[in-house]
């Protein structure tokens, strides 16, 4: 059973919330969606953090260390897999 089967989503805030883990950072909000769309295809759930607030706050995404690209816990391994292994037109 790949990751995107062990994964379901729960409600924010819930007791029994998956753990969300920083895959990819950037400082580039195009990297982070070429990033975000790869894991996305590849049936990984998927979550960009900081984007919003570094697209409308100058140097926002600077003091908060960049724009995330975060999977369930679970799903780790095989996102960092994905992404050390993308072709070149890929971010």
């Amino acid at each position: 059973m790949g990751c995107a089967e062990a994964c379901l989503w729960s409600i924010p805030g819930e007791a029994d919330a998956m753990k969300l883990v920083t895959v990819y950072e950037t400082f580039s909000p195009i990297d982070a969606q070429l990033i975000r769309s790869l894991l996305d295809a590849s049936g990984i759930p998927v979550h960009v953090a900081h984007e919003l607030a570094a697209l409308s706050t100058e140097g926002y995404s600077m003091t908060t260390g960049g724009i995330q690209v975060q999977v369930p816990e679970d799903c780790r391994q095989e996102a960092k897999d994905i992404i050390d292994h993308r072709g070149p037109a890929a971010v």
